[in-house]
C-alpha cells in the first residue's frame, strides 16, 4: 500500500498534496530575502524550470516583512523557513506566507510555539515541522548513546503531537539525514505511526556530483516505498539544479510525467563523432520542447538503429555522417554537422505528425 495516498491532504497555496495528489517540486532561494528582486528573478527562474513551491529563509524581520512583496510577483506558493525566533515565524505568517517552516524545538518554549500555531491557524496556513539529525534534542541524543532513526522519529512526532495538543493538525512533516540509509530507515518508521503527509529529501548531500547520486538514491529508496508528498534534491550549487535532478528523479520512477527524456549510448572505440559534446547539446535543447518523448543519442551507425529502436526519434552519427533514426527505423542520412539541427527541425514540427 503506498503510504502517500492514505495520507491527510494539505492545501498550501493554490496547491493541494497528500492524499495520492502529484508529488510536488521544492526548491530553495539562496538569495537575501530582503533584495526583493533578486529573489524574485529566482524564483521566477525556478518556477521556469519546473519547481512548484518555493522556501525562502527569513532570518531577520526585513526578510520576513520582503515576503509580502515577493510574493505579489510570483505564481507559486510562498514557504517561509524559520529558526529560533518565533516572532519571525508570526511576522512571515502576517506578510503572507503560504506555509512556514519550523522545528519546534528551536523555536522556544511552549508559549511561543503556541502563539505561532494561533497564527497560523487564524489564516488557516500549514505548518512544516522539520526536523534533521543535527537539531535533536539533547535528551534523545543522551539517551541513545547518539543520533538514531528512531530518535529522530521520536522527536519529530514528539513536536507534532504538541501541535496537535493545541488543536491544529494543518501538519507536514519533515525527517532529514545527510546519511542514506539512515534517512531511509527512519522513513520506514515514521510513516507506521503517522498520516501526516512528508516532505522528503536528503539534507547536507553536497556538491552537485556527491549530491546528485546521494539525493538520487535516497529519494529513489525512499519514493519508490510510496512514501514522499514534496521532495527537495538539496545540493551546494545552482537552485535549477535540484530542480531538474528532482523532474529526472520523479520521471525516472514513473512518478512523473512529460518532459523529453534523453538516452545516449557511452563513448567507445567506434565512436567518431563528438558524442559527449553533441549529448550534453541535445539534452540542453530538448528541454525547450513540451512533449513526452524519448529521444536517443548514439555514437556510432553500427548498433546505432538498434540501440535506439525504444526512442521515438534519435540520431547516431559516423564519420562525417549520421542517421536520423524513428522507431528503430533510418529515416535519412544526413551530414554530420547537421545531426542537431535536424533533430529540432523533427521536434518543432513533432506535433504535426
Amino acid at each position: 500500500m503506498l503510504y502517500r495516498e492514505n495520507t491527510k491532504t494539505v492545501q498550501i497555496g493554490d496547491r493541494v498534496i497528500g492524499g495520492g495528489h502529484p508529488i510536488l517540486i521544492q526548491s530553495m532561494t539562496n538569495t537575501k530575502t530582503e533584495d526583493v528582486a533578486a529573489t524574485v528573478a529566482q524564483i521566477q527562474a525556478l518556477t521556469a524550470t519546473g519547481c512548484e513551491i518555493i522556501r525562502c529563509a527569513v532570518p531577520t524581520m526585513e526578510a520576513a516583512a520582503a515576503l509580502g512583496e515577493i510574493k505579489k510577483q510570483i505564481t507559486i506558493p510562498l514557504v517561509a523557513d524559520i529558526h529560533f525566533d518565533y516572532k519571525l515565524a508570526i511576522a512571515a505568517i502576517e506578510a503572507g506566507a503560504d506555509k512556514i517552516r519550523i522545528n519546534p524545538g528551536n523555536i522556544g518554549d511552549a508559549s511561543k510555539v503556541r502563539s505561532v500555531v494561533s497564527a497560523a491557524k487564524e489564516r488557516g496556513i500549514p505548518i512544516r515541522v522539520g526536523v534533521n539529525s543535527g537539531s535533536l534534542e539533547k535528551e534523545i541524543v543522551e539517551r541513545d548513546g547518539g543520533v538514531t532513526p528512531e530518535g529522530i522519529v521520536e522527536s519529530a512526532l514528539r513536536q507534532t503531537a504538541m501541535i496537535e495538543d493545541m488543536g491544529y493538525d494543518n501538519l507536514v512533516i519533515s525527517i532529514k539525514a545527510s546519511d542514506v540509509m539512515f534517512c531511509v530507515q527512519a522513513h520506514r518508521l515514521l510513516v507506521q505511526k503517522t498520516n501526516h503527509p512528508l516532505h522528503v529529501g536528503i539534507t547536507e548531500s553536497g556538491t552537485l556530483y556527491s549530491g546528485n547520486i546521494k539525493s538520487s538514491v535516497g529519494l529513489g529508496i525512499i519514493l519508490s516505498e510510496g512514501i514522499g508528498d514534496t521532495i527537495r534534491v538539496s545540493l551546494t550549487g545552482d537552485p535549477l539544479e535540484e530542480v531538474r535532478t528532482a523532474k529526472l528523479i520523479l520521471r525516472t520512477l514513473g512518478l512523473r510525467k512529460g518532459g523529453i527524456e534523453v538516452v545516449s549510448c557511452p563513448t567507445c572505440g567506434r565512436t567518431q563523432i563528438d558524442l559527449i559534446g553533441l549529448a550534453n547539446q541535445v539534452e540542453k535543447m530538448v528541454a525547450e520542447f513540451p512533449l513526452d518523448i524519448k529521444v536517443a543519442v548514439m555514437g556510432c551507425v553500427v548498433n546505432g538503429p538498434g540501440e535506439a529502436k525504444e526512442a521515438d526519434i534519435g540520431i547516431a552519427g559516423g564519420k562525417g555522417v549520421g542517421l536520423l533514426i524513428k522507431k528503430g527505423e533510418i529515416i535519412r542520412k544526413v551530414p554530420e554537422k547537421e545531426l542537431l539541427s535536424v533533430l529540432r527541425e523533427e521536434l518543432e514540427h513533432w506535433d504535426q505528425e
